[in-house]
């Protein structure tokens, strides 16, 4: 029988990805909506006056064996993909897009939540019930219940057709990172660079059957070449392929689904009554409409880019005293802004790399987790992992009882997207008395080990590491009823808020003592290094906000206005960037082409939402270094944020935990843009 068809006997129901078969899937997803199709029916058909138990209720609990294939299956497709998990998924996605269809365009099943949602005010619902109820409605509407019969077909076709291109977009960025590779046989070449990554572009190429080494567009790969490696033209060569990618001549290009992925987006939004897709979207986001986004990304602008042109300036003198450059390209960026970093502060990546070795870092978050919120990380062998890189782990509370499973997946490979990103095997709810536990995992793309060293992980991958930390904490914290209210399930610009804060116990002395030790001694990093850390968290500030500016206003061109306006991609991208651009275009790249944050992803008129975050993040941790880092009072208080999920209100919320709205300033004096 269909392993993933059955209950899973395995230790806290994990998935047993070992024993699951990639001709599984297919049979496994058409039983499973079949199920679900069933299910709903019976729902929109019960012959009992609808009333929040046998509609509301039952829809939240719906569709759960579904639901839980969709997960392992597209939580593989991104991190452990091939050519015939990419067939599945293009044969996959139409059907579930079709079957959301066939939920939200169920004229008796929106007739049942209608019926329980006029009498709301006289229901005995508690405030997470009233929230669920709410949440229905508004998505059956949102989503086209009171659409006419054609207009409902409209909306299945164009539901269909975007749910495999924003396939095909990832697909193709995946095949164009892939597809590339820089083949050094000069030792000359590699000058500049640090030991650990001359190490690893040695291995990468005997893997590969070279002699040399070779360098990749994963980040691991990439980001030290652009930092350290002298010869600009080998710079400029990897920067052009990376900004090339689905932006080429060949059967990986974006172009056309970028544009009909707009074009479809719009439509969509007009046919529900929206005037785009951005006002769609941001009816349910804390900022609620393009004027407050676009207003808020202003207001960053103007008090970003004096900054961001001072430090430009700075830069560009820096790079002519040092190598007689007459002006600043975009392959230059990071290697001239690591020399400036530096001579100001005397501390790169490679001097800080030995104190941060991967093991003690995940040491230190387990550590400073424990001491704000009480649980506890136990390595367990006895959870299958669907790659040998992928540990496992028990998560245990603080009474001793059983809290999550946490899978962590640290390095590139093949059939793995770049970036970092948290997702979940199974959400946190409770049903029939029995709360059951999530199942959270974090996949990132960090430097790995070689031979000689175990993974040694930059600052920014330091930072990374605490980032995505965050997003699981918030699902594995998660405390709700109802799966579609529980952990990460809030507001698109409240998500990004329990990740960013873990961000700024990595700059605090009393969190670094816990972890950043010498891999080879056990020396604790020294209180100089700290400082300086401290002192450069705010280096080249300016112009690292203008850059996110720069991709919130692109987002918002494209979702904010009708894109039958919009030219080709180049010349559009070249007029959204006109207030932010601090280098010379380069001809043959494009952003958008590999934007998949908004293409592939969920971010699509929400990229804002990093800086958002930012305000609330600053405000919030602002809090505890008033009461103290590891204050177990707002650590408490922080915890009841994470765990009541989009039950409440994010503004609520936050207003709960901090006791007022959340004010800008603590962000902009630790930018330094006050």
């Amino acid at each position: 029988m269909n392993t993933l068809l059955r209950p899973f006997e395995t230790l806290h129901q994990t998935a047993p990805f070992s024993k699951i078969k990639k001709d599984d899937y297919l049979p496994a997803f058409e039983k499973a909506i079949a199920d679900t199709k069933k299910e709903i029916e019976r729902i929109a058909h019960d012959e009992a006056p609808a009333n929040f138990e046998n509609t509301i209720e039952k829809l939240a609990y719906s569709g759960m064996m579904l639901d839980q294939i969709s997960n392992i299956f597209f939580n593989l497709h991104a991190a452990e993909t091939d050519d015939k998990l990419d067939e599945i998924a293009q044969q996959v996605a139409p059907k579930l897009a079709e079957l959301g269809n066939d939920i939200t365009l169920n004229e008796p099943l929106f007739h049942r939540i209608k019926e329980v949602y006029q009498q709301k005010d006289t229901l005995p619902l508690n405030q997470e019930q009233d929230t669920l109820l709410n949440k229905y409605y508004r998505d059956f509407v949102r989503n086209g219940a009171l659409l006419n019969a054609a207009q409902k077909q409209t909306l299945r076709e164009i539901d269909k057709e975007l749910s495999v291109l924003k396939l095909q977009f990832g697909e193709h960025l995946l095949a164009d990172t892939n597809a590339y590779q820089l083949h050094l046989r000069d030792e000359v070449s590699l000058a500049g660079l640090p030991d650990g990554a001359i190490e690893a572009a040695a291995e990468l190429a005997r893997q590969k059957g070279l002699e040399g080494w070779v360098f990749t567009l994963d980040y691991p790969s990439y980001i030290p070449f652009m930092t350290y490696a002298q010869d600009r033209n080998l710079r400029k060569e990897l920067a052009s392929a990376f900004g090339q990618r689905g932006f080429q001549s060949n059967s990986n290009n974006n172009e056309e689904i970028v544009k009909r992925i707009v074009t479809l987006r719009h439509q969509r939004a007009n046919l529900l009554g929206y005037p785009t897709h951005a006002h769609f979207v941001l009816e349910e986001r804390m900022a609620k409409d393009p004027e407050t986004v676009t207003n808020f990304l202003n207001e960053l602008l103007a008090k970003s880019k004096p900054a961001a042109l001072d430090e430009l300036d700075r830069l560009t003198r820096f790079a002519k005293e040092l190598d007689g450059l007459e002006s600043l390209e975009k392959w230059d960026a990071n290697y001239y802004s690591e020399k400036l970093k530096q001579k100001l502060f005397n501390l790169d990546d490679e001097t800080l790399k030995p104190y941060f070795a991967l093991d003690h870092v995940l040491s230190g978050v387990f550590e400073i987790t424990e001491r704000l919120y009480g649980i506890k990380f136990n390595e367990s062998t006895q959870i299958d992992r669907y790659h040998p890189d992928v540990r496992t782990f028990e998560v245990i509370d603080e009474n001793n009882e059983f809290l999550a499973v946490l899978y962590a997946d640290f390095f590139p490979r093949k059939g793995k997207r770049n970036g970092a990103w948290m997702t979940s095997f199974r959400p946190q709810y409770r049903l029939d008395g029995h709360n059951h536990r999530p199942h959270v995992s974090i996949v990132c793309n960090f430097t790995p080990p070689t031979s000689s060293k175990p993974a040694l992980l930059t600052f920014d991958e330091v930072t990374t590491l605490f980032h995505e930390f965050g997003h699981a904490l918030h699902g594995m914290l998660a405390d709700s009823q109802y799966p579609p209210l529980s952990g990460t399930n809030v507001f698109w610009d409240f998500v990004e808020l329990p990740s960013q804060i873990m961000e700024n116990w990595c700059y605090q002395a009393e969190a670094l003592k816990l972890f950043a030790k010498h891999y080879e001694t056990g020396a604790l990093i020294p209180m100089e290094y700290i400082e300086k850390i401290k002192e450069s968290a705010s280096f080249l500030e300016g112009m690292a906000t203008l850059r996110q500016i720069s991709f919130g206003l692109l987002d918002m061109g494209w979702h904010g206005q009708n894109p039958e306006n919009i030219p080709g991609i180049k010349d559009f991208e070249l007029a959204q960037f006109a207030a932010t651009a601090l280098y010379p275009d380069v001809a043959n790249n494009a952003m958008s082409t590999s934007f998949s944050h908004i293409f592939n992803g969920g971010y699509s008129a929400g990229y804002y939402s990093y800086k958002w975050a930012e305000v609330l993040d600053a405000d919030a941790f602002a809090y505890f270094q008033q009461e103290g880092i590891f204050n177990n009072t707002v650590a408490r208080k922080f915890r009841t944020l994470l765990a009541k999920g989009g039950t409440v209100h994010p503004m609520e919320l936050y207003k709960e935990f901090r006791g007022q709205e959340p004010a800008i300033e603590p962000l902009l004096e630790r930018a330094g843009l006050l």
